[in-house]
């Protein structure tokens, strides 16, 4: 890679590492549900509420953190983030009831809000806006490595040393992060690794800076609409992955956490892959002399159409279920990046933070209500005896979302063009 490209992409491996340690506090409690189902007896329908505990923290976290982010910064909105959520991931080794794991769960959604709205700044920030879509989709790909070390790492640390050194690991790997980060990462323009071409380069089509944009004016605008209405009928999907696939494994296809993890490591596997080829093939198409609007709207809807496969997934085998799961799983990322990106596209960068935040509270509040629909949904199916028929419905459930979100949306943000936010009310929706 250029010497002139070096120093950024630097920092989008930071926000890589960040979003993986992120991403591996997420799996721990669904890893470990086999277990916890014998210490503690929670039913489905109680395992998704403590998920959702989290999700609806998580919400005020990103809506929180978005403003705090556009007000102080993203250097010190990522380390307070990433401190608070590894505090928080360490307190669980601490709880050893259903409303402990509440509590903790809670404590972490709160902490983990601000890793997106930090990352998705820090990228519009350092990368021209043609680069943004491939610099989130490597960052983003943390999701997906996560998700495969996870499976490989946690079932290992809770069957040999016990459950809660899973929970202890993933708060000190925060922290060893937190560590690179603070001496590391500033602005580019007070940054001493950055070169006057590579400055020249991220500042080629920076908009002028201006105040921070308040919500309300913010939700006056069907930009913003999109990215909300696309958050929360998407964001679900990969929530259900994360919590319910060893729970899938085990309850309909016998493989306990002992051998299902070689499957959950492929999916993921191959999300990681086929997410980065995602993202890069909308840079290139609008490398390529293709609009941002034409690039980014042909992937979303490519994307979408990916999806549809999972409608399949309990009537193949395992290993053909686990290729479906991670092209549709790939096909979510990619979407989720371009999604993320679009943000970027559309409005300056003392809005961006609080765009993702906002979007990303409409995510978790889908996230939130989703676990507890398919645990009752799971519960009723498995007291008749057929629980294959319940993940049936859900896997449809999410093979449909994205094609009916990419009409929505279309019709709400038809362009992705820069807006000029107005200094009033804002414009009539």
């Amino acid at each position: 890679m250029p010497a002139v490209s070096r120093y950024r992409w630097i920092i989008c491996a930071l926000l890589f590492f960040a979003t993986t340690i992120n991403y591996i506090d997420r799996q721990i409690l669904s890893l470990i549900k086999p277990i916890l189902d014998q210490e503690l007896g929670w039913t489905n329908e109680k395992f998704g509420y403590v998920n959702s505990a989290f999700q609806g923290a998580y919400a005020i976290g990103l809506l929180a953190f978005g403003s705090f982010i556009d007000r102080f910064g993203t250097k010190i909105g990522y380390a307070v983030s990433i401190a608070a959520w590894s505090v928080a991931a360490m307190g669980h080794a601490l709880v050893a009831t259903i409303g402990g794991f509440f509590t903790a769960r809670v404590a972490l959604g709160l902490g983990e809000g601000g890793n997106f709205p930090s990352a998705i700044k820090a990228v519009a920030l350092w990368f021209p806006r043609r680069e943004r879509a491939l610099a989130t989709s490597v960052f983003n790909s943390g999701a997906n490595v996560g998700a495969i070390v996870a499976p490989a790492l946690v079932p290992w640390i809770a069957l040999t040393w016990g459950w809660r050194y899973a929970f202890v690991a993933a708060g000190v790997a925060g922290f060893a992060w937190l560590a690179f980060w603070l001496p590391f990462y500033d602005v580019p323009e007070k940054s001493r690794g950055v070169s006057l071409a590579e400055l020249a380069l991220i500042r080629s089509d920076r908009e002028e800076a201006s105040a921070r944009i308040p919500w309300r004016r913010l939700l006056a605008y069907r930009q913003t609409w999109a990215f909300i209405v696309a958050k929360f009928m998407t964001d679900p999907v990969w929530w259900f992955f994360l919590i319910w696939l060893p729970d899938y494994f085990k309850k309909t296809r016998g493989l306990d956490l002992k051998n299902s993890w070689v499957h959950l490591v492929t999916i993921y596997s191959i999300v990681t892959v086929l997410s980065i080829l995602g993202g890069w093939v909308t840079g290139h198409l609008a490398k390529s002399g293709w609009s941002v609007t034409r690039a980014r709207k042909t992937g979303m809807f490519v994307f979408a159409l990916c999806t549809l496969p999972f409608l399949m997934v309990a009537r193949v085998g395992d290993w053909t279920a686990v290729m479906l799961i991670g092209l549709g799983g790939a096909a979510h990322q990619a979407w989720s990046a371009n999604l993320y990106t679009t943000v970027s596209d559309m409005f300056p960068k003392n809005a961006i933070a609080s765009v993702i935040g906002i979007g990303g509270m409409a995510g978790s509040i889908g996230g939130m209500l989703f676990p507890i629909y398919s645990g009752k949904l799971l519960d009723r199916f498995t007291a008749s005896g057929n629980v294959t028929a319940g993940y049936t419905i859900l896997f449809t459930l999410c093979a449909c979302a994205y094609l009916a979100t990419f009409a929505i949306h279309h019709l709400l943000a038809p362009r992705f063009e820069p807006i000029k936010l107005t200094h009033g009310a804002g414009p009539r929706f």
